[in-house]
């Protein structure tokens, strides 16, 4: 695993220069690095992360004490027997002792409000994981599908010629000549089809690493799987504990609470000290400067005793908030349960096809092994054995697509279960 990550960090340095090339290859490990580097929707959600880190350090500011500064100078003329000029400054120094209770659950909102940024972050990766992985696999897919309908292309060719040879011969009518071609049409047609798939997957790909058009990728991955264990209990118990979602709707839940008690401290009252300092001088006619400065010293208390019923209608709202957040979550575990299912369901179908593939091929295998045998005697001819061979060849497809649907069910899977 430590070779495969160095690997996949020397690969993401060299990728500027390597972008440039005709071609490029790419490993699974190196899409998801480009993806969780460069994808817009990633980088989105990452500023929104820093936001609500930056709105925890607003909130905090009020625990601090205040100091502002004034200034000014006038300068009145007619309206004293002489000429006046004047010079005021004030510096008052503020501490807020106690808001109800406002400051301190502003700051846990706000906390609150970061865990479900980051929580929906880690929601957008783990998305931009599994689109990644499905978009590898399908190209890779995609690039064997267009193969084996080249193989069924070139088999078709072959039969058409050993008709027109017996056509020639009269061993074989116009009619077989024409149905032959009609499929020959249909597997041209598959093929340009085939071919489309892999120009569109390679597509996918790069919108999703935000690549240049003019770079070709080649999938470097194989179609192969390790067979587990499926627990389904443990897998839905993992996703209660890890699913960003789960994390989500908790934070909304709390930063929900802590919204109630922000909204009731607007009816309670508010207590700060504070200190100020003035200064004041004239300067008349005369040029004679006269300076006077003080300051004070006190402390402020206030209540509102009544706000038309505001507070009540704001702590109502945070009230229904926190419902909507609580029947959210409960909605969300609903949905998490019947997609974990459904991915259970998915991976052990496809476990089982796997298997029932792994026979035909075998099947096959011994076929192909006994017509190389009559071959090599003359009993068989070269058309019957590429016949053979081609159908080998299906089977060997069929195995590969029976591994890209466990590959996708077990990402979806894995998706399910919180990664």
């Amino acid at each position: 695993m430590h070779r495969r990550i160095t690997l996949a960090v020397i690969f993401i340095l060299m990728f500027p220069l390597l972008a440039r090339a005709e071609e490029i290859s790419l490993t699974l490990d190196e899409a998801v690095v480009i993806a969780l580097r460069d994808n817009r929707e990633i980088l989105l959600k990452t500023e929104d992360v820093k936001k609500a880190k930056s709105k925890i350090a607003e909130a905090k500011a009020s625990l601090w004490p205040s100091l502002s500064f004034t200034g000014a100078w006038t300068d009145t003329r007619g309206y004293y027997s002489k000429d006046l000029g004047s010079t005021t400054t004030q510096a008052t120094l503020k501490q807020t002792l106690y808001k109800g209770g406002k400051i301190i659950n502003t700051i846990k909102y706000n906390e609150y409000g970061f865990d479900v940024a980051q929580a929906v972050l880690d929601k957008t990766r783990l998305e931009i994981i599994l689109n990644v992985k499905k978009a590898l696999y399908t190209l890779l897919l995609a690039g064997e599908y267009s193969k084996l309908n080249k193989g069924i292309l070139e088999n078709t060719e072959e039969h058409l010629k050993f008709l027109q040879a017996r056509y020639e011969n009269g061993q074989a009518s116009e009619s077989d000549i024409l149905k032959i071609k009609e499929s020959l049409e249909s597997v041209r047609q598959a093929y340009g089809a085939s071919l489309n798939q892999v120009e569109s997957g390679s597509a996918l790909i790069k919108s999703l690493l935000y690549l240049s058009e003019e770079v070709k990728i080649r999938v470097d991955a194989e179609l192969n799987y390790g067979p587990q264990e499926l627990a389904y209990d443990q897998a839905f118990l993992k996703a209660m504990s890890t699913r960003p979602e789960i994390r989500q709707y908790e934070a909304q839940g709390k930063a929900a609470q802590k919204g109630i008690e922000i909204a009731k401290a607007d009816g309670r009252p508010t207590i700060y000290a504070s200190w100020d300092y003035y200064s004041r001088s004239h300067l008349g006619a005369t040029s004679t400067r006269d300076w006077n400065d003080y300051n004070a010293i006190g402390f402020t208390f206030s209540w509102p005793v009544f706000d038309g019923w505001a507070t009540k209608a704001k702590v109502e709202q945070a009230i229904i908030d926190l419902k909507e957040a609580q029947l959210s979550k409960e909605n969300i575990v609903k949905d998490i349960a019947q997609e974990l299912k459904n991915a259970y369901l998915d991976l052990k179908n496809a476990i089982a096809r796997m298997q029932a593939t792994e026979a035909k091929i075998n099947l096959y295998k011994d076929t192909l092994r006994a017509t190389r045998e009559k071959h090599k005697t003359g009993i068989a001819s070269s058309l019957d054995l590429s016949d053979v061979s081609l159908s080998y060849v299906i089977s060997l497809f069929n195995q590969k697509e029976a591994i890209y649907d466990y590959i996708i069910a077990k990402a979806k899977f894995d998706k399910a279960t919180g990664g």
